[in-house]
This record gives structure tokens, C-alpha cells and sequence, in this order.
């Protein structure tokens, strides 16, 4: 067992770490780490620098502003971090609208702590970086098998999808909706896992960050299944704004709408969490894309239909 101080600056690393077995060796997080639920005891060590009961288009404003003064969206709280000590800590390069920075945490680092701690910076834009990422965690924290074990058992959970639909000839066009106001489709890994999932995406690519949409591009495209899932939303959260789509020009007469094929998912818990449960969002997608040949048991709770 790793004898090793951790501190996890995003959610997703500290699942990692918690499925590696080495949860005991947290010993702070950020202020968005809450799965599993336990984790939520240990000390903050980050801050956002805007309030959180905003809406989507106030914070989209905002984070703009915030970028364009050449701020830091989070901050980390050095004095917290400075008494834990921690040995590691794991931060990412992916997003600086998503977490605490590479850049923020080494400024908050640098002659600030009294032994010298190791960043592990973690910058995932597919399925096999994330896989990796779990890996390169592991070999931080000295625990390379068990990543090596962990991501085994998360591809061989990928595989089972790809197998059940090797000869399905049906492939239903997907749009997922990542942000609301300004519009937003998911980018980076989510096109990948609605293939895998058995649906075809829609105007977006794998591997690159999710851009800027114009409704009339969406609705061009007449998705036969439209999923709403914005970054850092849960579902409830989600509700409180949908409104914004149900009242775009032209929404009623989508396919998607006529079908009864217009669902809400929980962004936050899952496809925005590029880690061990990014698995979870592909069986996920796998429920809604095709429900006559995948169960698994997230209605509900990781998905509702939304029924217009």
C-alpha cells in the first residue's frame, strides 16, 4: 500500500484514486469532489472565484470576463494545502474553465511548501486518454497493477457494448447538447462514446474541445434523439433552464421531439467526469440509444426522457 499524502484538484482524479483502492491516502480535494460520498469529509482546497447559483448564460459571461482580465476561474487555497503536505498532487491541462489549472496549482506551489510535492497533471481528450490517465495515476502513487487491473476491467465492461452491437445496422444521429446559453455541443470524448454507444453523432468531432453551435445547424441536422447534459449540471439542475431549448424556433417539429427521443442526463456525475465512470456514461448512452438490447439500470438517476 501506497504510504504516499494526496491532494486531488478535480473529481475525476479522485475517483481514480479511490478506485485504486488508495482512498485512506487522500488527504484534501477540491471544492467539487464529491463521488464517493465520503470523500466529501476531507478538507477543501480549491474555490470557484464566481457563485454557483448563476445561470447559463451568466456564467458563460462570467467565465469570459474572468479569462479575459487573465484570472483564474478556481483558486487554490495554499494555506489549506501547505498544512496538509501532501507528496502528490493531481491536477489537469485539459480544461481551465472545467478545474484548478496546471498553471494556477504550480503559481500556488512554487516555494510555497515546505517539501517538494509532485503535480501529476492529467489532460484527457479521448476514451484512451482517460484510460491512460487512470494508468498514470496509479504509477504515481505506486500502484502501476492495479491501474493496469482497474483499466482491464473497465474495457472489458466497453467491449460487451461493441460486441452486442458488432452487427446492428441501425445508428441513430445523436446531438449532445454540453452547455445552453450560448448553445454548446460535446466535444473531446463524448462523439466516441456515442459511437461505441451504437448512435452517430452530430457536427462535433472526437478528440476536440466541444464548440459553439447555432440552433439552426442543429436543427439542419434533425437529430433522432436529442441528449441534454450540460457540463457540471445534475439533472434537477438542468430542469431549471431547459426551458431555453423548448422555446427555441422550430424544437417541436425535430425528430427527436415527435419521438418521444428527447432525454436529460446528469453531465456532472458522468460525461463531463473523465474518469472511472465515463464507462457508466457509455452504458448510459447505450440505454437510451438502444433500450430493446441494454439495461442497465441508470434511468432515473443518471437519465430521465424528457417528455415534451
Amino acid at each position: 500500500m501506497s504510504a504516499l499524502k494526496i491532494v486531488s484538484l478535480i473529481p475525476s482524479a479522485t475517483e481514480i484514486v479511490c478506485l485504486l483502492g488508495l482512498k485512506e491516502n487522500l488527504v484534501g480535494r477540491s471544492h467539487e469532489c464529491d463521488f464517493p460520498a465520503s470523500v466529501k469529509q476531507l478538507p477543501v482546497c480549491s474555490e470557484a472565484n464566481f457563485p454557483d447559483n448563476l445561470s447559463s448564460a451568466a456564467i458563460d459571461v462570467k467565465v469570459k470576463e474572468i479569462l479575459a482580465d487573465a484570472l483564474s476561474v478556481y483558486t487554490v487555497k495554499r494555506d489549506v494545502v501547505k498544512e496538509l503536505a501532501p507528496d502528490v498532487v493531481i491536477t489537469q491541462a485539459q480544461c481551465e474553465v472545467c478545474a484548478v489549472s496546471l498553471t494556477e496549482v504550480e503559481e500556488a506551489l512554487a516555494n510555497y511548501l515546505d517539501r517538494d510535492a509532485r503535480i501529476v497533471s492529467l489532460q484527457p481528450n479521448s476514451l484512451d486518454d482517460i484510460f491512460n490517465d487512470i494508468k498514470t495515476v496509479a504509477k504515481a502513487l505506486n500502484v502501476p497493477a492495479e491501474g493496469e487491473r482497474v483499466v482491464e476491467d473497465l474495457q472489458e465492461r466497453v467491449d460487451i457494448i461493441r460486441h452486442k452491437l458488432k452487427f446492428s445496422d441501425s445508428r441513430p444521429t445523436v446531438a449532445c447538447i454540453e452547455w445552453l446559453e450560448p448553445m454548446m455541443l460535446s466535444g473531446n470524448w463524448i462523439p466516441e462514446l456515442v459511437s461505441i454507444a451504437g448512435g452517430t453523432n452530430i457536427l462535433t468531432e472526437a478528440g476536440k474541445h466541444s464548440p459553439y453551435v447555432q440552433w439552426d445547424d442543429i436543427r439542419l441536422q434533425n437529430p433522432e434523439i436529442i441528449l441534454i447534459m450540460p457540463c457540471g449540471f445534475s439533472i434537477e439542475r438542468t430542469l431549471k433552464e431547459v426551458d431555453i431549448i423548448l422555446q427555441l424556433p422550430g424544437f417541436n417539429e425535430m425528430k427527436a421531439v415527435k419521438n418521444n427521443r428527447v432525454y436529460i442526463a446528469d453531465g456532472n456525475q458522468y460525461f463531463n467526469r473523465p474518469g472511472p465512470r465515463i464507462v457508466d456514461s457509455i452504458e448510459i448512452l447505450a440505454e437510451i440509444i438502444n433500450p430493446k438490447q441494454f439495461a442497465f439500470g441508470y434511468e432515473g438517476d443518471g437519465w430521465i426522457r424528457f417528455g415534451v
